[in-house]
């Protein structure tokens, strides 16, 4: 029974903990959706975590709530984008990846669809356990034909980071930061597909980070700088296409390459920047 309870009561924190926080990527979604018609958005019965509650109530007609039922959910996608619409996919990222791996591979990549998945909860950034722990969705889809990965630090990027899908004229995975960490504060800005963006100089070594890890990155490199080595750090959004250039340039000009990120170190960010390296 104890545990019962502590599941439910973990259940109701990662309910009510996405309620009181700017949602800033639903916003940006709806905001596409209304200057594109094309945009439908899809849920598996987690509405109020994916931040899809104000496009249910906005474009009911373009809004579609499958259950709990991501392979189903992915197939509809796929026929949706042969009938010229754009799908965005929503769950959480264990599910939106691990789950329905076939689908995404039949029915969006290789095919080459535009059909959008959005995950949230990446890595071991939450409480309800490994079920929903996503350490390995980076280094599946990265492996999938056509699919982007995108994965935005903080929500002043995920307006740019819908644009980002958008551009992408295939299948793109959003990798979407869980919401009550504390933000880095950057300014909005535009994002480029393939272009990572330097959070800060350094000549002594540098970070490559993405996601929440790269406030803990900046956060190391001030105190790395306390101690007399300043580093640089890269917020790399774009994990596929990577950019490559920048990960040369950046080891040629400091020497020295570290990455942090919040996924197994198999596959991911730090397995991308080895095989450039």
């Amino acid at each position: 029974m104890a545990e019962t309870l502590t599941r439910l009561e973990a259940a109701d924190f990662i309910n009510r903990s996405f309620k009181p926080l700017p949602r800033s990527y639903g916003d940006a979604l709806i905001e596409a959706a209304k200057a594109d018609e094309r945009i439908v958005a899809l849920c598996a019965d987690l509405v109020p975590p994916t931040e899809t509650d104000r496009f249910r109530d906005e474009l009911p007609e373009r809004f579609h709530n499958v259950g709990i039922a991501e392979a189903n959910m992915i197939g509809m996608a796929g026929g949706m984008a042969r009938s010229g619409e754009i799908p965005f996919c929503h769950s959480f990222c264990a599910f939106i990846t691990k789950r329905v791996l076939d689908q995404i591979t039949m029915q969006a990549a290789y095919p080459n669809l535009p059909v959008k998945l959005v995950g949230f909860l990446p890595g071991v950034a939450t409480l309800l356990g490994v079920s929903h722990q996503a350490i390995e969705d980076v280094a599946i889809l990265r492996a999938v034909p056509n699919m982007a990965i995108f994965e935005p630090s903080g929500p002043e990027c995920h307006a740019a980071m819908v644009k980002l899908a958008l551009d992408w004229d295939g299948p793109a995975y959003l990798r979407m930061k869980r919401p009550e960490t504390t933000p880095p504060n950057f300014e909005p800005q535009s994002l480029e597909i393939g272009k990572g963006v330097i959070r800060r100089e350094g000549g002594d070594l540098t970070i490559i980070s993405a996601g929440l890890c790269v406030a803990e990155a900046l956060g190391a490199a001030d105190t790395l700088s306390g101690e007399g080595i300043e580093a640089g750090v890269v917020d790399m959004v774009s994990l596929k296409p990577i950019d490559e250039a920048l990960i040369v340039e950046r080891s040629e000009a400091t020497g020295a390459v570290v990455t942090a990120e919040n996924h197994s170190i198999i596959g991911g960010l730090g397995a991308a920047v080895a095989e450039v390296l």
